[in-house]
């Protein structure tokens, strides 16, 4: 029931990337408050968008679901069998409680933004499993009361970061003030790709730039992402 939807998707990130001569990002499903059936009919779409060969680089390497509470992620990979050969990140506020739950279920946590955070995610990572993906969340408007750490501390908690081996700094995620001036976050997503490569110099790891949603991914796309979130766009709206 959801080819439609992600072939249209799909259509616009290949369309964008054309635009913007850049490469197609990788589309992270955003599962959030949808049900386990729904994810296991979207991953079986994208394995056959995948296979088809439409867009290929951005279902590859496999389906990935974006996830905002530890406790719904968990209950959805119970539930899908097996639930863990999907991709899984979790892009909400970690508490620093649940990061024992969230190093051992995640593939990529998206939402790192302090130091307490890169302890308890190093310490809590599973011994038998690959170094856990650690994006830096960036509050890049300076949001009161949205989380994510400022322009300014991301080096030092990069370092922090790449300093745990059971850890892989991967790149930064945004979620930019969502202003009616498609323009205004046009502005977030340039500051974005400019820090995203001064982390790079310092960091040649870092492959990865998440940013930009249902309404605004040809934006995200010209303005560098390699990661785009998509909720709405693909499952519809929630209740």
């Amino acid at each position: 029931m959801y080819a439609q939807a992600l072939n249209a998707v799909l259509e616009r990130l290949a369309a964008a990337a054309r635009d913007a001569g850049r490469p197609v990002p990788r589309l992270l499903a955003v599962s959030k408050t949808h049900p386990a059936t729904a994810v296991a009919e979207m991953a079986s779409a994208l394995r056959a968008a995948a296979a088809s060969g439409t867009t290929v680089t951005a279902v590859a390497p496999g389906p990935a679901f974006g996830e905002n509470y530890v406790q719904e992620a968990l209950a959805k990979q119970q539930a899908l069998t097996p639930g863990k050969t999907l991709e899984w990140h979790l892009i909400g506020h970690l508490q620093s409680n649940k990061a024992r739950e969230a190093a051992a279920a995640f593939d990529w946590v998206q939402t790192v933004d302090r130091d307490k955070l890169v302890a308890a995610l190093a310490r809590h990572r599973p011994d038998g499993l690959p170094p856990l993906n650690v994006l830096v969340q960036v509050n890049i408007d300076d949001e009161a009361g949205k989380h994510g750490c400022t322009p300014g501390q991301v080096p030092a908690l990069a370092v922090a970061i790449a300093a745990q081996p059971r850890l892989l700094l991967r790149g930064l995620m945004a979620i930019p003030a969502p202003h009616p001036d498609l323009e205004r976050r046009r502005e977030a997503f340039i500051r974005m790709k400019a820090l995203f490569d001064a982390l790079a110099t310092q960091h040649p790891q870092v492959d990865t730039l998440s940013m930009g949603m249902s309404e605004d991914i040809e934006l995200a796309v010209a303005e560098g992402a390699t990661m785009v979130r998509v909720g709405t766009a693909l499952f519809g709206r929630r209740d």
